[in-house]
């Protein structure tokens, strides 16, 4: 049996709130800490039935990053729903969802560029 490991560090500024994120991982290609904005974490808790949640980001990512980032977490959940059950109705509402989100960015992205 093989055991992997998954290690964040987060460097907080003075209202703790997240600086530099950091990560690693036993798997990863490339040994050593690499730097991101953001993370997004879900554990399911077996005792209460319910998902747990941790979501850091640092202050130099954009709006624009957050909700992609976002979507690609959506888009990800959809293949692994598709993956993990088989359920193809779940899997492309998901999918669905995500194309109209991108689309509302890419709207949202124009009008903001046209009003500089």
């Amino acid at each position: 049996m093989k055991n992997s490991e998954i290690k964040f560090s987060v460097q907080l500024d003075e209202k703790n709130l997240p600086k530099t994120i950091k990560w690693d991982a036993t798997d990863k290609e490339e040994g050593g800490m690499e730097s991101t904005k953001s993370i997004s974490l879900n554990v399911w808790d077996n005792l209460n039935h319910s998902t747990l949640r941790i979501d850091l980001w640092t202050d130099d990512m954009s709006v624009v990053e957050m909700k992609r980032f976002y979507i690609d977490i959506l888009g990800g959940m959809a293949q692994t729903i598709l993956n993990s059950t088989g359920d193809e109705y779940m899997a492309e509402e998901i999918k669905d969802l995500c194309d109209r989100l991108v689309k509302h960015v890419n709207e949202e992205n124009k009008k903001t560029s046209n009003s500089k």
